[in-house]
């Protein structure tokens, strides 16, 4: 009986919507940085005290099918709630790492959404001064190219990735002033 209550219980939470394939989606997408580790100090070059340029990038673990790549980078600690450092979307399939440094004028079809300095590209870590914040890095296989405007927001790509999402990744790094 437990069985098929269920069965019956997972047939109607996906009728309903409430579990998409990203819920039950067991493909990882491991990511890296040049210059820091998971949990490591995020190096000033790449944050307001430095260059505030872009880390290089890579991953591993995209998987067949996949369409187009999308990279969203935050801080959760914000004292005004999660503030939106970097936000990438239409990474072509097969790239599996991003430069340091990257620039506005990309000609491979990558676009770059608004992040919460007002702008596109990236924006470093710029914490107030006190403990220290976490930045979240997060890299998403997709199974469609989206069809986003230039300077799409966070919340924009998130809406257009759902359901959409064949595997993802994450890589935290941290940064105090």
């Amino acid at each position: 009986m437990n069985a098929k209550f269920t069965l019956l219980s997972l047939i109607i939470l996906l009728a309903a919507g409430c579990i998409t394939k990203e819920d039950n989606n067991t493909e990882k997408i491991s990511i890296s940085a040049d210059g820091f580790k998971e949990g490591d100090t995020i190096p000033d070059e790449f944050t307001c005290n430095g260059k505030d340029i872009s880390p290089s990038l890579s991953w591993e673990g995209i998987p067949a099918g996949t369409k187009s790549i999308a990279l969203i980078m935050d801080d959760p600690d914000a004292p005004g709630g999660t503030f939106v450092h970097w936000v990438l979307y239409n990474i072509p399939a097969g790239t599996l790492k991003l430069p340091k440094g990257m620039t506005l004028n990309l000609t491979d079809g990558t676009m770059q959404g608004m992040t919460g300095f007002g702008k596109p590209g990236y924006g470093g870590p710029c914490p107030p001064p006190g403990k220290p914040h976490r930045y979240y890095f997060k890299v998403y296989a997709l199974d469609i190219n989206l069809v986003l405007p230039p300077g799409a927001s966070k919340n924009q790509l998130e809406s257009a990735m759902k359901g959409h999402i064949l595997a993802k990744g994450e890589l935290m790094g941290k940064y105090q002033r």
